[in-house]
């Protein structure tokens, strides 16, 4: 009998665990920016899911801004890192001072010509507000609920799709800072 009982108990505890463990990759899952999708530059959809397993830098960008040579450093950091797993994701918005006020072909263009964009980029999104998108709700929501501040705000987020830390406009792609935190979440 007490074999039984010991058996059932053991049973019960697995049980629990597994059932706990599915109910926590659930919850995560619904944080996660790689259970999303987002409209590319070019018009198509795109499952976030594809970057699931990298780190990835969110970033709503600008054409102009004071902020819009971070293009430069963030395809640097792009280039750099890419095949360590990074991977720079592009959200273009008007959401500050009118700053991006042209078409995504007008966007894509700049960004590629001038400072040599080839990390992806997406239809443009409004990052503030009761409108703003999906991608930018979750951000804004998975680090305390404050609204993006300006253009060229950057979300570092880990390779499970959640966000690991979020770094003010000016905070240069090339700062320690923010080199050292995608070297750590790369590390991971």
């Amino acid at each position: 009998m007490a074999i039984r009982g010991s058996l059932r108990y053991v049973v019960a505890l697995f049980a629990s665990v597994v059932i706990g463990s599915f109910a926590m990759n659930g919850a995560m899952a619904l944080n996660s920016l790689y259970a999303l999708s987002a409209t590319t530059i070019d018009g198509g959809v795109k499952n976030l899911s594809e970057f699931k397993g990298k780190v990835s830098i969110v970033v709503n960008v600008a054409s102009h801004c004071g902020f819009t040579r971070q293009y430069e450093g963030l395809q640097k950091i792009y280039d750099t890192y890419k095949d360590k797993g990074l991977v720079v994701l592009g959200f273009p918005s008007n959401d500050f001072g009118q700053q991006e006020p042209g078409s995504d072909e007008e966007i894509k263009k700049f960004c590629t010509g001038r400072f040599g964009v080839t990390f992806p980029m997406f239809s443009k999104v409004t990052v503030l507000g009761p409108n703003k998108s999906p991608v930018y709700s979750l951000l804004t929501k998975s680090t305390g609920g404050a609204e993006v501040g300006w253009n060229f705000e950057k979300f570092l987020v880990g390779r499970d799709g959640l966000v690991i830390e979020r770094f003010e406009s000016n905070v240069a792609p090339a700062s320690p800072a923010f080199i050292g935190a995608v070297e750590k979440a790369l590390g991971q």
